[in-house]
């Protein structure tokens, strides 16, 4: 097994062109707007469009409506979504991509039964 890189919070082009430089699988694009690191589409489009491929792009998103996480399917090139919130399995699943589920380290989580749903 091999371990992949991934850079979140890509915010400028000139630094996703540098991750890819020094070797990085993945750049991750915050979607949730009070992070400093956040970007709209229009920024995702210009940091990502043209860049090598093998590449992987990640869309990161906090309860997010469902329309922002759909425009963000449709307007950029996203391999994989990330959740970071409340989001059910269900809210996960409705989108029909690849995704990963944050679990926000609690005294009351029971990771089993997270894992489990």
């Amino acid at each position: 097994m091999r371990t992949r890189v991934k850079i979140c919070g890509i915010t400028r082009r000139q630094d996703a062109e540098f991750a890819i430089e020094m070797g990085v699988d993945a750049l991750g694009l915050v979607f949730y707007a009070p992070s400093p690191r956040a970007v709209t589409i229009a920024q995702a489009q210009q940091i990502t469009s043209g860049l090598p491929p093998f590449v992987s792009f990640v869309a990161l998103f906090v309860d997010a409506h469902i329309d922002e996480v759909k425009a963000c399917l449709n307007a950029l090139p996203i391999d994989l979504l990330q959740f970071h919130g409340d989001e059910s399995p269900e809210y996960c699943e409705q989108f029909n991509h690849p995704y990963m589920k944050a679990l926000r380290m609690r005294d009351d989580i029971d990771l089993i039964a997270e894992a489990k749903r």
